[in-house]
């Protein structure tokens, strides 16, 4: 089992940074990949980065040059820098981690999710 906690929401300008942490806990040694997603009020819920445990990333376009994601496996903690923040940026955020579980001898894909935080872009 994989649980996960966030924290670094909040509220800031237009043009400010944040920084999201995501702390996974359980058994963080079967996590393959991690990844940010999105959902602003009235829309789907959308991908704005992934990480591989070898550290392979990809980015929505719409952040590409301004988040990055980074993640440290022995720990199980993955992190979201983002800067020069924009208004479309405000949602909450989630956390998500793919990982191996086992049952009756058999391995199988598993997803677990944070609770969400919400950024807001203001001025």
């Amino acid at each position: 089992q994989v649980q996960l906690v966030e924290s670094g929401g909040g509220l800031v300008q237009p043009g400010g940074s944040l920084r999201l942490s995501c702390a996974a806990s359980g058994s963080i040694s079967s996590i393959y990949a991690m990844g940010w997603y999105r959902q602003a009020p009235g829309k789907q819920r959308e991908l704005v980065a992934t990480i591989t445990s070898g550290g392979s990333t990809n980015y929505a376009d719409s952040v590409k040059g301004r988040f990055t994601i980074s993640r440290d496996n022995t720990k199980g903690t993955m992190f979201l820098q983002m800067n020069t923040l924009k208004p479309e940026d405000t949602a909450v955020y989630y956390c998500n981690a793919d990982y191996r579980a086992s049952s009756s001898g058999y391995v199988y894909p598993r997803s677990s999710w944070g609770q969400g935080t919400q950024v807001t872009v203001s001025s």
